[in-house]
């Protein structure tokens, strides 16, 4: 991989995406701790829908490891895969009371060893609410990599060691929320919008798409 041509991709993206951010709502780790485990396999704004009600109801740690399941399960219901993220958040919430005073570790080591999270989840937290350099592999982020060439790993926590190789450090959040955002904004699953894409000419996806060439 060319070094030059990394740059010049996240050179493109960054300018592209000035805007690049978390989609899911929040307002403090607690919070995307949570929205971040209820956004497995949903979209984000359908999550920001559930925790507008959520966030309400439950504003410490406490709160949720005293939730009864049932209740939560239908307070969550609409995210999918609902009973196992009730019985993860629940579970994850009393180890943050038993073990951390209730608050949310900064950790990577601490963070994986709570229920419900893996390195994903760990990364974003440590990216956009305690400042620190993690590339958090999404769905999004994912496909981006490969159809840029950027890693070839089925493996999302390889593909994150792979892009913490060819990207500098100090940028690995950052680059993190702009290939994000590209995936969903224009290099979309299905269908992606390469006549408008700004690193198109760099891009040798098999599954190139154009509207007007």
């Amino acid at each position: 991989m060319s070094e030059d041509r990394v740059k010049k991709i996240l050179s493109l993206l960054e300018k592209a995406y000035p805007d690049a951010r978390l989609v899911l709502h929040y307002k403090n780790p607690l919070e995307l701790l949570v929205a971040t485990i209820l956004a497995a396999q949903c979209k984000d704004e359908r999550v920001n829908k559930v925790t507008e009600t959520v966030f309400k109801k439950y504003k410490l740690a406490k709160d949720y490891a005293n939730a009864k399941q049932e209740v939560f399960e239908e307070e969550i219901r609409s995210t999918g895969f609902y009973k196992n993220k009730a019985k993860n958040i629940i579970a994850c919430n009393k180890e943050l009371v038993e073990r951390f005073r209730g608050n949310v570790p900064d950790m990577m080591e601490d963070l994986v060893t709570l229920p419900g999270v893996g390195r994903k989840t760990a990364n974003v937290l440590l990216g956009n609410v305690f400042g620190k350099q993690a590339i958090a592999v999404d769905t999004h982020v994912f496909r981006v990599a490969h159809r840029l060439e950027l890693a070839k790993s089925n493996d999302p926590d390889k593909v994150e060691l792979e892009l913490c190789k060819i990207i500098p450090q100090e940028k690995w959040t950052r680059s993190c929320l702009v290939i994000g955002t590209h995936g969903r904004r224009t290099c979309v699953a299905r269908k992606p919008l390469c006549d408008v894409c700004v690193v198109e000419i760099l891009c040798n996806a098999p599954e190139k798409t154009y509207s007007s060439k």
